[in-house]
C-alpha cells in the first residue's frame, strides 16, 4: 500500500430500543478509520497536492469500503453512508479534505454499494481522542430525512500531530421510528401553501 497506515479502527453500534420503544429494524452503525501519517508531515507548504492523493485515496478507499462490507455483511445491507477525516494539530485541515474530497476515495464506496447520492462529510483538526463524526445521508436518495443519520466515535491516541484520520461511516436502516416526514413532504406543503394564498 502506497501511505503509511499505522492502525485500522472499527466501531459498531446496534440501537434495539429508542424512545422506549423496541425498533421494527434494529439500526446498526458503522464506522470505520484508518489512522495513517499525513504525507505532507514535516514538508513546506505544497501548493500540489495531487501526487499524495493519487498514491493514498485509492487504497484507503479500498481498505475501508472492504472493512464496511465486513462488519455490514452484504453491500445490500448498507441504506445510509457517509465519510470523515481528522488531521493532526500539525496539519492542515486540506491535508484532511485532499484524501477524501476525491472520487478516487469516494467512488470506491458509491460503486461498492450502489450509491448515487454524494458522501456527507465532516473534515477538521483536532488531537489525540477527539470526535470521529460522520453524518449520513441514504445513499440513493438525499431527501429521506429518516436516513439523516449521524455515527460517532474516537481512537484515543490519534490523530497524533503527524497522522490524518480518514474513516467511512455506514447505516443499515433509517432512525427507528421516524416521524418527521421528508424533502418532498415538505416542498408538496410548501406549494400547496403558495398556491392557497
Amino acid at each position: 500500500m502506497s501511505v503509511q497506515v499505522r492502525k485500522v479502527v472499527s466501531y459498531v453500534e446496534k440501537t434495539l430500543i429508542e424512545g422506549g420503544k423496541a425498533a421494527e429494524k434494529p439500526l446498526v452503525m458503522i464506522v470505520a478509520a484508518a489512522v495513517i501519517r499525513n504525507p505532507w508531515a514535516d514538508k513546506p507548504f505544497q501548493e500540489n497536492l495531487r501526487p499524495e492523493i493519487l498514491a493514498a485515496a485509492p487504497p484507503l478507499g479500498e481498505l475501508l469500503v472492504g472493512e464496511i462490507l465486513r462488519h455490514a455483511g452484504s453491500a445490500d445491507a448498507i441504506e445510509a453512508y457517509g465519510k470523515a477525516a481528522i488531521v493532526g494539530t500539525s496539519g492542515e485541515v486540506e491535508h484532511a479534505s485532499a484524501l477524501i474530497h476525491t472520487l478516487r476515495f469516494g467512488n470506491a464506496y458509491r460503486n461498492a454499494v450502489e450509491g448515487t447520492s454524494y458522501l456527507s462529510f465532516t473534515n477538521t483538526r483536532g488531537g489525540p481522542g477527539c470526535v470521529i463524526s460522520i453524518p449520513m445521508m441514504h445513499k440513493q436518495d438525499e431527501g429521506l430525512r429518516s436516513h439523516y443519520l449521524t455515527v460517532q466515535t474516537c481512537i484515543y491516541d490519534a490523530p497524533a500531530p503527524d497522522e490524518i484520520v480518514i474513516a467511512l461511516g455506514a447505516a443499515t436502516a433509517g432512525r427507528p421510528h421516524h416521524r418527521i416526514g421528508n424533502r418532498y413532504s415538505d416542498l408538496k406543503e410548501l406549494e400547496q401553501e403558495a398556491q392557497a394564498k
